[in-house]
């Protein structure tokens, strides 16, 4: 008996330790047993895994430990054992928490423990970790919400857009249409009766081909190519209306390769073509209108000056053929004339500068230099009232461009700005190296090298609706015969044909800002060796061919050269003076050519000599040529009409020193 009794127990410590290896093996679930009350008597791996809490810490504690306050507040533990006594068992899902604090979304059953007799010894709760799948429940059902509200939307969208592409097909003013690939009418909207007469019945099943103008076909073929495979650029033809005119029809259309047809917008631009047609001739008769007051407007502002010049001239010649005349008076007088002769050719600079022809005498200088020594002019014009700023970094400013334009521009504007400060106020100029021009007017910017000119008042400003006009030559507030008006014109001019751009920018009653842009050069600006060496040395002794057309210029020149000692020749064209050249035996040192000749310019002539005779100077004059204008001077050396005889001789003494420097290297490379 005793060893019957004590196999039972053994096979039941074996059963025991069975089952709670099986339960300690299932690491995905929380088992939990209890007693009666509710304490902890077993704790499974699964419950260490899940909950946080290991078996020593959860022995003897109470479930009310991984439930939530709320839950325990409410007592749920007591209703889950309440619920599994009456039924055995009670399933819930809800809210635990772990050791560490953290929530977590759980599926679980209490199920009551009894003994032979039935009755109540403990409890188990299993419990497994449901959080990911609620959360994908909750994401699954807020998609499923999200797409029935969509697919509610796009129902109600359809049908609102059915509805307004049938109000719109019915009442738009355009022409609708569907047509087939092969250009055959499908469907035409009511506009096609508005517009060209037609009913929707006497257009379905017709070619578009029997409507269109014959010139326009071909054209209207090949559109409707192009529009099966892809949307159509703007298109134009004629349409015929049943009245037998024709009406221009602007078309756009896209494909639907599906059904294989073609939708397309068009509208009747035939007004709007005749109101353009109007507008142009209206422009063309504004715009002459417009050339002929700048005509007026030049014309007086040049008769003004220069009738102010001549005044000086034709007095001043009238005193000096007085008799009873001192030598300082006599001196004085003929200064006078030149001085006045000086400002003529500046005047026509100005002119020629506005028209973008000058002749400009390229260089490479520091603008610092220029600024800084037209501070003292620029005091002289502005007055005492105006208080003028310099600014300039340490860096040298090089830009490649005249000078004396340069210098000229910035009196030009200067004097501007004077009159805008009723001459008191301040003006600043400053000087710096950028690296891009902005957007002016209709240009975008450009990036690069530039040294930037910036003129800025304290005057009344200018209106906004002017900055567009300031530049040019008939918009002005000057009186006829007041001026010529070419200040700004003549600084926009020099800008654009040296590279640059000028900006302008100004509030009324803040004053105005002048930017002048000229690319920036890379040359170091060293002047030629020859400059200083024979710049200031002309050889009168040399014998010069002077190539002239004007009789009066050439005689001239002519005398001039000889009251300095040279000996000349003057031919009348190119063609004389290339005969005189070789029937001269190399007599000649320099050739002195007009640029605006009959026949053979002076350039031309200049490279031919410069072919025939590659160590011949050739030394070019005018007073404007569009050649030089567009093309530079080729290299020559070029004197500006009008010149004087000083001018002319340190212009001849250069080349010819030129020449025998150029004759002498290539004699010394000949013979090694």
């Amino acid at each position: 008996m005793v060893a019957e009794l004590q196999s039972e127990v053994a096979e039941l410590r074996w059963s025991n330790a069975h089952h709670r290896a099986v339960v300690d093996s299932a690491i995905d679930y929380a088992i939990v047993a209890t007693d009666p009350e509710g304490r902890v008597t077993h704790w499974n791996e699964g419950a260490r895994r899940v909950l946080g809490w290991n078996r020593e810490e959860m022995l003897g504690e109470s479930l009310h430990r991984f439930f939530t306050e709320k839950d325990v507040a409410n007592g749920q533990v007591e209703k889950e054992m309440r619920e599994a006594l009456a039924t055995g068992h009670g399933k819930d899902e809800r809210w635990h928490r772990r050791k560490d604090g953290e929530q977590f979304w759980a599926s679980g059953e209490l199920t009551v423990l009894r003994d032979n007799s039935a009755c109540a010894i403990g409890y188990v709760k299993v419990l497994r970790d449901r959080t990911e799948q609620r959360y994908a429940d909750e994401e699954r059902a807020r998609l499923e919400d999200q797409l029935r509200r969509l697919n509610e939307k796009l129902a109600t969208d359809v049908s609102r857009r059915t509805a307004e592409r049938n109000q719109l097909w019915e009442a738009s003013p355009d022409l609708l249409v569907m047509l087939d690939f092969e250009g055959v009418f499908r469907e035409v909207n009511p506009a096609w009766t508005a517009l060209l007469g037609y009913l929707p019945d006497e257009l379905v099943g017709q070619q578009v081909d029997s409507l269109v103008h014959p010139d326009d076909v071909l054209l209207t073929e090949r559109a409707l190519r192009d529009a099966s495979t892809g949307p159509l650029p703007v298109f134009e033809n004629r349409y015929r209306h049943k009245d037998g005119s024709y009406r221009q029809i602007s078309w756009v259309s896209a494909p639907d390769q599906d059904l294989g047809m073609i939708y397309a917008t068009g509208r009747d631009m035939s007004a709007a073509r005749e109101a353009q047609l109007a507008l142009h001739h209206a422009e063309d008769q504004l715009r002459q209108s417009q050339k002929v007051e700048a005509v007026g407007q030049l014309t007086g502002g040049v008769a003004h000056d220069f009738n102010n010049l001549l005044t000086v001239i034709r007095g001043t010649v009238d005193l000096l053929r007085r008799s009873d005349l001192t030598e300082e008076k006599r001196t004085r007088y003929i200064d006078a004339i030149a001085d006045t002769a000086d400002r003529a050719a500046k005047l026509t600079s100005q002119l020629l500068a506005f028209a973008r022809r000058q002749t400009l005498k390229p260089m490479v200088f520091d603008v610092r230099n220029n600024i800084v020594n037209l501070k003292e002019m620029l005091a002289t014009l502005t007055g005492a009232r105006i208080a003028i700023k310099l600014e300039a970094p340490e860096e040298p400013c090089l830009v490649n461009a005249d000078p004396g334009q340069l210098d000229t521009a910035i009196v030009n504007m200067a004097i501007n700005a004077r009159d805008a400060m009723n001459g008191e106020g301040r003006l600043s100029i400053a000087v710096t190296c950028v690296s891009m021009i902005p957007a002016v007017r209709a240009h975008d910017a450009v990036s690069g090298d530039f040294v930037a000119v910036s003129i800025t008042d304290t005057g009344t400003g200018v209106p906004p609706e002017q900055i567009d006009h300031i530049f040019e030559p008939f918009y002005t507030t000057k009186g006829v015969g007041q001026g010529t008006g070419l200040g700004l014109s003549q600084v926009f001019g020099f800008t654009k044909q040296s590279g640059g751009e000028i900006a302008v920018a100004s509030r009324a009653g803040e004053g105005t800002t002048f930017t002048l842009y000229l690319p920036r050069s890379a040359d170091t600006g060293n002047k030629d060796v020859l400059e200083h060496t024979y710049g200031s040395a002309p050889r009168h002794d040399a014998c010069v061919l002077i190539v002239e057309d004007n009789e009066e210029v050439g005689s001239f020149a002519t005398e001039a050269l000889r009251e300095l000692g040279y000996r000349t020749h003057l031919a009348a064209d190119a063609r004389q003076a290339i005969e005189a050249l070789a029937d001269s035996g190399g007599a000649y040192d320099v050739v002195f050519s007009d640029v605006v000749m009959p026949g053979m310019s002076g350039i031309e002539l200049g490279q031919e000599l410069r072919r025939i005779y590659p160590h011949l100077p050739v030394v070019l004059t005018s007073g404007y040529s569009s050649v030089l204008a567009t093309s530079g001077t080729h290299g020559f050396e070029l004197l500006q009409k009008p010149y004087s005889i000083d001018e002319l001789a340190r212009a001849l003494g250069k080349a010819t020193a030129r020449g025998e420097v150029a004759g002498a290297d290539y004699v010394s490379s000949r013979h090694g």
